[in-house]
């Protein structure tokens, strides 16, 4: 099990590569990729890391009702998978400029665009999501875009419980929490899993 020192060494030792380089924070809903990337980048700070979320790339309440997919929201179809490996794209050529990338704001729910700043001197962007991994789709661009990925992978019981509560955060009865991790997270869980193996570290987030 790595120390959250070892980890921030490591993102260190990365971001001196020279250039911009990009750190994927990968892994299952509830499984504390947010956590560890707010860590990393808050032990680096704000001169060498910003932490860019693909959450940011959730589409919109309103078209996910018109696409008729809001009751799967987190699933990989519920993102705009191809604006998203256009941000990485944009990140990775750090031309020079400074590159807004948008924010999910959990209080409603809705991605916000241009939220984040990412300035042309920051050599270390974390970026941190389900998807990072996944290899279907648009999706499939992701991976080669990212210099290294870590995977987070708390223990089963840990994760759930962090969801059930998140969910009771943000406005749902505790059984209406508990059914839609049941229904919805656990299944996006399971495709996330898959793509464990391509991660260059398997880090213990319990």
């Amino acid at each position: 099990m790595q120390t959250t020192t070892e980890l921030v060494v490591r993102a260190a030792a990365l971001a001196g590569r020279g250039g911009r380089r990009i750190l994927g924070v990968a892994g299952p809903p509830g499984a504390g990729k947010s956590t560890l990337a707010a860590r990393l980048a808050g032990e680096l700070g704000p001169r060498t890391a910003v932490v860019v979320p693909m959450d940011g790339f959730h589409l919109a309440r309103a078209e996910l009702d018109r696409l008729g997919r809001a009751d799967r929201k987190g699933a990989p179809d519920t993102f705009d998978a191809a604006g998203y490996v256009s941000l990485l794209l944009r990140l990775r050529a750090s031309d020079g400029v400074t590159v807004y990338a948008p924010a999910f704001d959990r209080s409603v729910e809705e991605p916000i665009a241009g939220s984040i700043p990412v300035p042309p001197d920051v050599p270390l962007v974390i970026t941190e999501g389900n998807y990072l991994l996944h290899d279907a789709g648009e999706w499939a661009g992701v991976r080669p875009l990212l210099d290294e990925v870590w995977y987070c992978a708390p223990d089963e019981d840990t994760r759930v419980r962090r969801l059930v509560e998140r969910h009771v955060r943000h406005g749902r009865t505790p059984a209406d929490a508990r059914a839609w991790v049941a229904r919805s997270d656990e299944a996006n869980a399971r495709l996330v899993a898959l793509g464990r193996h391509r991660a260059d570290l398997v880090v213990d987030t319990g």
